[in-house]
């Protein structure tokens, strides 16, 4: 019987210091022994977890939030925001002077030459302030855009554009999707792609960008460390990931 599990990066794969815990690698080792397929779902673009790849040699991803699907190193799905919609809304954040980040498979550019709440956000994730490009979404897919504003000032958007969709990440920042779009929805091809039956597929996460993966799959486990609402939505809560929630979480569902 085949299955598939999906692990998140970021407070999921890495620890809160963007570490990979020694358990985790391991885990993901004998995952592979026993025939399990391992692959990525991540709100990060490809270019930011190439090493975690390379480390893990997982060859098959989800990233932008379900936006660009890769197989086997193969593209078979992507998903872009509107241009026209980009432009409105960069018109409309400049007014209320909230800086976007705009990016694509490759790369990252920003709507201002410095802000803080991009250099806070980012940094989060090990990455620095990214170059400014005001124009870098024009003629260019871009998959997934950043927001960047304090906690709630987001609603002002929601609905007014309805082809987005705004999911906090950050205490500084919101991911923006295409509507319907989701990391479950990438899944979704994935599994197409491979075959899966949906009660062979698992899938780990600890964030508000991981609610409908966690609800979708056969079976979803939340961190220990992840928000309320990743708990409540997942079919099991596995310790924390400082405290080898990863090879736990794998040991009571018997993949390892």
């Amino acid at each position: 019987m085949k299955k598939i599990v999906f692990f998140d990066i970021d407070g999921t794969l890495l620890d809160h210091q963007k570490n990979l815990p020694n358990s985790t690698k391991k885990a993901i080792q004998r995952l592979k022994e026993n025939g399990v397929f391992v692959a990525i779902a991540t709100g990060r673009a490809p270019f930011m977890f190439e090493d975690l790849r390379d480390e893990l040699d997982i060859d098959s991803f989800v990233s932008f939030n379900g936006q660009y699907v890769v197989f086997e190193d193969e593209v078979i799905y992507e998903n872009t925001l509107s241009e026209a919609e980009l432009d409105r809304l960069l018109k409309a954040s400049r007014i209320k002077q909230h800086p976007l980040v705009f990016m694509n498979e490759t790369a990252m550019k920003a709507s201002v030459d410095r802000h803080p709440f991009i250099s806070e956000g980012l940094a989060s994730l090990g990455f620095s302030h990214p170059m400014e490009d005001v124009k870098f979404y024009q003629n260019r897919k871009i998959h997934q855009a950043l927001l960047f504003c304090p906690e709630h000032e987001e609603r002002q958007y929601i609905n007014e554009y309805e082809k987005f969709h705004f999911i906090r990440w950050h205490p500084l920042s919101v991911d923006i999707l295409p509507k319907g779009g989701s990391k479950a929805e990438g899944i979704k091809k994935l599994i197409e792609r491979l075959g899966f039956a949906l009660k062979d597929v698992y899938a780990f996460g600890d964030g508000l960008n991981d609610l409908e993966m966690l609800r979708s799959v056969g079976t979803g486990v939340a961190m220990g460390n992840g928000v309320h609402e990743a708990k409540i939505n997942a079919d099991l809560v596995t310790s924390d990931v400082t405290k080898d929630g990863i090879w736990n979480g794998l040991k009571e569902l018997e993949l390892i």
